[in-house]
């Protein structure tokens, strides 16, 4: 009857009203299984700091199959499951919004209208800086995971909508996009800021727009320059039209600004998702 309560397992309720009633498991300490009502855990639980519920499937036959992704926002290691999943991965370490990311973090369950229990576990979990975040998944292609996952997908939107959040398939990136942006991966860690007067050099040489390769060698020898300026333009103090192939002679132009006072300092959103994370 439309309208009314129905109890699943567990006591999970189907429906109240017209809403679906979400549960949701997660990794708890000691990586015990914790059930919460949805609507209470999307606001209590920090989950970009919660191990994989459970762990990403081998599938035999792949060229890739799981392992780990070193985030450059969060400096911790995210569990990643899928070379699209990587990829994916790569385009959120690099968004000035998110300053959290966390692989498979969630279990989410409902009962569907024959009162059959139901579930999914998004790829991804991404922080936001005000607070809010995007679950995500990461098919390689639009019609990845078949019927399940495209009505799995209409379910994920309702229970991110009861959280305020949003739920996205990611689609694949074109193959350009996707190369530029595991070349400038490469030189995500600081490590590649060098020191902080080189880096300075870096930015001041492309304050107005010039090749690549011209602005390098204006600060330096390249083999040292060069891992700056990937590093610039990776974390967006410098920026390059990245639908198109990189080259040597690239225009490279200015790009968003560092702190004030710190113009090697690319941790803001590290330090965003600390706050949010101690936060009461």
């Amino acid at each position: 009857m439309a309208g009314k309560d129905r109890a699943g397992a567990g006591g999970a309720v189907q429906r109240q009203g017209d809403e679906v009633a979400f549960d949701v498991v997660f990794a708890g300490l000691g990586g015990q299984a914790v059930q919460q009502r949805w609507v209470d855990a999307a606001v209590t639980v920090a989950f970009e700091e919660l191990e994989p519920v459970s762990a990403f499937p081998v599938v035999p036959g792949r060229r890739w199959g799981p392992g780990l992704w070193w985030s450059a926002t969060t400096g911790r290691h995210v569990a990643c499951g899928s070379n699209a999943m990587r990829v994916q991965l790569m385009v959120l370490d690099r968004d000035p919004d998110i300053v959290a990311l966390a692989g498979r973090p969630v279990r989410l369950r409902w009962h569907n209208e024959q009162g059959r229990q139901r579930s999914w576990t998004p790829q991804l979990f991404a922080r936001r800086a005000d607070g809010t975040a995007l679950l995500a998944d990461c098919p390689s292609h639009t019609e990845a995971g078949g019927e399940r996952a495209l009505t799995a997908a209409v379910m994920m939107e309702r229970a991110s909508e009861q959280a305020g959040w949003t739920y996205q398939r990611l689609e694949p990136l074109e193959p350009v996009l996707a190369a530029n942006l595991r070349w400038l991966a490469g030189y995500r860690h600081p490590r590649n800021q060098i020191r902080p007067s080189l880096t300075a050099a870096v930015l001041e040489a492309f304050t107005r727009p010039r090749p690549l390769i011209e602005g390098v060698q204006a600060v330096g020898d390249p083999i040292e320059v060069l891992p700056a300026a990937f590093h610039a333009l990776w974390n967006g103090h410098l920026r390059v039209p990245l639908d198109k192939p990189l080259h040597e002679h690239v225009l490279v132009q200015p790009g968003t600004l560092p702190p004030a006072g710190d113009p090697t300092a690319d941790g803001p959103r590290r330090e965003a998702g600390r706050r949010l994370r101690e936060a009461p």
